[in-house]
């Protein structure tokens, strides 16, 4: 029996996830690199879905932001991309590391943040709950997938960056 869950609640969870791996990659004290295996497979998979599955559907509805829907997918292109930058740099914790993750953790937050205010809001106020439910099941199941076949390696990142 699958769960029923909220497509918005369920992007928020993801989101929260995000953030509490961008806090691991950021500590000395965390296994940084394991973080950012964990974090790699979930934007990717997370994006995949939302552009796939989730975006196209919040398009047709009335008073959901088309604009904002487009331009959450420039971000995520964006954020692919830092997050691409930071895989390829050699040694975890080097400076240039530390950099790459600032950057990532500029472009990511940035989305969140403005993904939340824009466009989930504007589904939660203008998709009807049983619609949002049946979203939330074909957005978890499409992220399954994604992470069943790897999204986070750095080969599938390097896919995904140059079919942007």
């Amino acid at each position: 029996m699958s769960e029923v869950r909220d497509v918005v609640a369920a992007i928020l969870e993801d989101h929260r996830t995000m953030e509490d791996l961008l806090r691991r990659m950021r500590s000395v004290e965390e296994d940084r690199e394991a973080a950012l295996k964990d974090f790699a497979a979930l934007l990717i998979a997370h994006g995949e879905a939302e552009e796939t599955e989730i975006y196209p559907a919040l398009k047709r509805f009335r008073n959901v932001d088309s604009e904002a829907v487009e331009h959450g997918e420039e971000e995520h292109h964006e954020g692919n991309e830092a997050l691409l930058a930071l895989m390829e740099v050699d040694e975890v914790g080097s400076d240039e590391w530390d950099e790459k993750l600032e950057e990532l953790a500029t472009a990511v937050t940035h989305h969140l943040d403005e993904e939340e205010r824009t466009i989930l809001n504007g589904a939660r106020e203008n998709v009807p709950e049983e619609r949002r439910a049946e979203l939330g099941e074909v957005f978890l199941r499409d992220r399954r997938k994604h992470l069943k076949a790897d999204c986070g390696s750095i080969d599938s990142v390097r896919a995904v960056v140059r079919a942007q």
